[in-house]
């Protein structure tokens, strides 16, 4: 009987991947209305985050390079959707 493994998408850039590792451990959110990604503010989620990130880094990277790309992914990300609080203007 075959059996599969679930594989993560391929991701293309460094950022990507930084991305996918932070919305895997729940530490940034897609909005809803318009797509911005939003920090939660959730420590745990991202200490989770940068602990995937270094324990499984993409091919070339160094454990503390992944670990510094998700942490510049998140701070450049901000917990509020732009286009949101523009509609309340």
């Amino acid at each position: 009987m075959l059996t599969t493994r679930e594989r993560r998408d391929a991701i293309r850039t460094v950022r990507g991947w930084a991305i996918a590792v932070l919305m895997e451990a729940g530490a940034i959110r897609e909005c809803e209305h318009h797509g911005w990604m939003q920090d939660r503010a959730d420590p745990d989620a991202r200490s989770r985050a940068l602990r995937i990130g270094r324990d499984d880094p993409p091919p070339g990277l160094s454990a503390d390079e992944a670990g510094a790309a998700i942490a510049d992914v998140l701070d450049g990300i901000g917990d509020t959707c732009p286009d949101c609080a523009a509609e309340t203007d």
